[in-house]
């Protein structure tokens, strides 16, 4: 999965998301609450599998599989268990290493600090789809990302920002909205990875 150049298509999967959101909204809406509150009750330990069984949903409805994926199908990030825990563990580990030592910077570290989030977000858009689609390990999943994000940075920058602006906004309405906005988040980017990446493997 070398560097590659892409076509990023903002209002397109923007727009495909939506429609896939508002198609299988009930489905969806749940499996993002299990997996918000489940996450959070455990800590955080159990967010990585959780959201890796939102992903596994949204792809789905991508692909049309059929039947559709119910709202059991959550479960089936445990699958991914390890390696969605490795790569929530060790790249937490080091944006909190990181992010504490640019705090110490007053002012301009704190800035540093927010475009080193923002940019690690977006070079690490794909990396949970990569393990549960191709069923990578969570490093090599980070680095083929890595690999296709960096080549077309900007545009894919452009386009985190605007998908995450989605959750900012149900964050702002006392964390509730987040059950709406997180799916839809999820959604444009399941749309935007498979256009990147292609057809999931035949034998996946």
């Amino acid at each position: 999965m070398d560097e590659v150049k892409v076509d990023v298509k903002f209002g397109e999967w923007i727009r495909q998301g939506f429609e896939l959101f508002k198609a299988n909204a009930v489905v969806l809406i749940v499996a993002s609450l299990l997996a918000l509150v489940i996450g959070g009750a455990t800590g955080f330990i159990l967010s990585g599998p959780m959201f890796a069984g939102v992903i596994l949903i949204a792809l789905a409805l991508v692909d049309k599989k059929e039947p559709k994926p119910d709202i059991g199908a959550v479960f089936k990030g445990f699958d991914y268990f390890l390696n969605t825990f490795l790569f929530c563990l060790v790249w937490g580990i080091l944006v909190f290493v990181v992010v504490g030592l640019l705090s110490i910077i007053v002012c301009v570290g704190h800035l540093l600090a927010v475009v080193l989030v923002i940019g690690l977000k977006t070079m690490l858009m794909f990396a949970l789809f990569l393990i549960v689609d191709r069923k990578l390990e969570f490093w090599p999943a980070s680095m083929a990302s890595i690999n296709r994000v960096k080549g077309n940075f900007f545009p894919l920058l452009a386009f985190m920002l605007i998908a995450s602006l989605f959750n900012a906004i149900g964050f702002m309405v006392c964390g509730l909205g987040l059950i709406v906005t997180l799916p839809i988040t999820i959604c444009c980017l399941a749309v935007a990875y498979r256009d990147v990446f292609g057809p999931a493997p035949v034998s996946a």
